[in-house]
């Protein structure tokens, strides 16, 4: 067995009587990384409980706690008459230079193995201000959630004895009761004729992008995008493994026409269109376009992902049907949720699709999350049946297109000289493009300098590197007061850029 006075106990170990963990559990930890190091070998004797706590100026029970941990833990060993030792089973570690544990850190940015990196999930990160005012892709407004209606229920809901069901292990496919509010509300508001066993719940509409993804784009398969898009779905689609083929968007959304010379030189397996208002444009898919892309999914047997993330968004007139509700041959995987219409962090959406493809994907979902949060599901179906979210959906429509109309108005009157836009029909953004030779990177940098941020590269919307100097800002997030905030700095921002030109 070894010498007790090899190692020095008294000059390495360093414990913080402010930390909020215990002392005997500092030192336990502190003798586990001498050991793990290296600088404590298998069989070398400890120094007694009371040698020890004198030499650490603490109470001789701390020592005694902390060797009775690290025996149950079976890093040390009591050997009665002889004393204690590092335990003889375990590996020989070869020692590394001593020197004192305080100055001692674990390499916690860099692994020690190989492992898979994605490039393309990598995004440029936006340095924020903590009081600025921040400008996204249209998001709503999380002030507006009826929280209050939320709670209520979902109290409600966990209070009931019958209810403690939804805390264990639930369907993969999702909560049965919002399955079925679904299938009603969506054939009432959407026109599908859907039963429960085409809805598969998930988390958030992303979700469903993903697992539609990695059911049709194995071995490097087509799917056609256009040639702005949605930045998230063109990584999603390139991670499944698909090869992304563009199109043109124009003001009757995707060219349908150019999908067709496509199919007639190669297979395609799936297309990706968000029909209501294409991301990040926001004009509307055309109904000419709409039936003769149907046609041709039925004619060259590929999918269609529907992405409408909001639908309920529509000011202009009545919403215009999605095409799952005109697909009679099961070509279309139709995909929403409510976080726009509710809040982003209330992660429930919907995927909907013929039965098979359906049971497929949940067969896929039960090993990437299993299920959801089936108290918020319940929470939600029951909103849903009661009115309380068609309710919401109404109220902020109108807050929305009120806001929309005003941001517009001032961007006409103040910045038509620099801007070109189109007031849209719908969405939570405006597509607004730069007139050259004015470039975004100076608008946003002169912009930071006033504290308004721009939470996103411009370059994301440019997936094919156009140069079309477009940018989608959000206006639902921000009152009236925000939304001139908002105008009037750009409109100094944009006199500033003119003055040292």
């Amino acid at each position: 067995m070894g010498s007790p006075d090899v190692f020095p106990f008294k000059s390495n170990i360093d414990l913080d009587r402010n930390s909020s963990r215990h002392l005997y559990l500092q030192l336990c930890d502190q003798i586990i990384g001498f050991i793990k190091s290296g600088k404590l070998a298998p069989s070398s004797k400890l120094p007694g409980s009371r040698k020890l706590s004198e030499d650490l100026e603490v109470h001789r029970k701390t020592v005694v706690a902390a060797y009775d941990e690290l025996i149950s833990q079976g890093w040390i060993e009591s050997i009665p008459a002889r004393g204690t030792f590092i335990s003889q089973d375990l590996p020989i570690v070869s020692p590394k230079k001593l020197r004192s544990f305080s100055n001692t850190s674990s390499n916690k940015n860099t692994a020690g193995f190989n492992f898979k990196k994605r490039k393309h999930l990598i995004r440029k990160e936006i340095d924020t201000i903590q009081a600025a005012l921040k400008i996204d892709d249209g998001v709503p407004d999380h002030r507006l959630a009826p929280i209050e209606d939320i709670a209520k229920i979902y109290r409600n809901i966990t209070k009931k004895v019958h209810h403690r069901e939804l805390l264990t292990y639930g369907d993969i496919y999702g909560n049965m009761d919002l399955r079925k509010a679904l299938v009603i509300y969506l054939n009432q508001t959407r026109g599908l004729k859907i039963t429960v066993d085409n809805i598969l719940i998930t988390r958030g509409s992303q979700m469903g992008i993903y697992l539609a993804s990695q059911l049709l784009l194995n071995d490097k398969k087509t799917i056609i995008t256009g040639t702005t898009n949605y930045m998230t779905a063109d990584n999603t689609f390139t991670e499944a493994g698909g090869i992304i083929k563009r199109v043109s968007v124009d003001a009757q959304g995707i060219k349908t026409n150019e999908i067709e010379k496509i199919c007639k030189e190669q297979p395609i397996s799936a297309i990706y269109v968000t029909t209501h208002h294409h991301h990040p444009t926001t004009v509307t898919l055309s109904a000419e376009r709409r039936m003769h892309l149907l046609d041709l999914a039925q004619q060259y047997n590929f999918a269609i992902i529907e992405d409408d993330y909001d639908y309920d968004f529509h000011y202009s007139n009545a919403p215009i049907l999605p095409l799952a509700s005109n697909d009679t041959l099961g070509n279309v995987i139709y995909i929403g949720g409510f976080t726009k219409i509710i809040a982003p962090a209330l992660r429930i959406g919907y995927f909907i699709a013929p039965k098979e493809v359906v049971d497929e994907a949940a067969r896929l979902r039960r090993i990437l999350d299993r299920q959801g949060d089936t108290l918020l599901e319940q929470t939600l179906a029951r909103m849903i049946s009661n009115g309380d979210v068609q309710r919401h959906s109404n109220k902020v429509r109108r807050i929305y297109k009120s806001r929309r109309d005003l941001f517009c108005k001032l961007l006409q009157k103040k910045l038509t000289n620099y801007f070109e836009f189109e007031i849209p029909k719908g969405g939570m953004a405006v597509w607004v493009q730069l007139k050259k030779p004015y470039h975004w990177d100076l608008v946003i940098a002169e912009s930071h300098k006033q504290n308004l941020v721009f939470i996103n590269d411009w370059k994301r919307y440019d997936n094919d590197n156009t140069d079309h100097n477009g940018f989608r800002i959000g206006f639902a997030k921000f009152n009236e007061e925000e939304i001139h905030t908002i105008i009037n700095t750009l409109e100094e921002v944009m006199e500033s850029i003119d003055e040292k030109k």
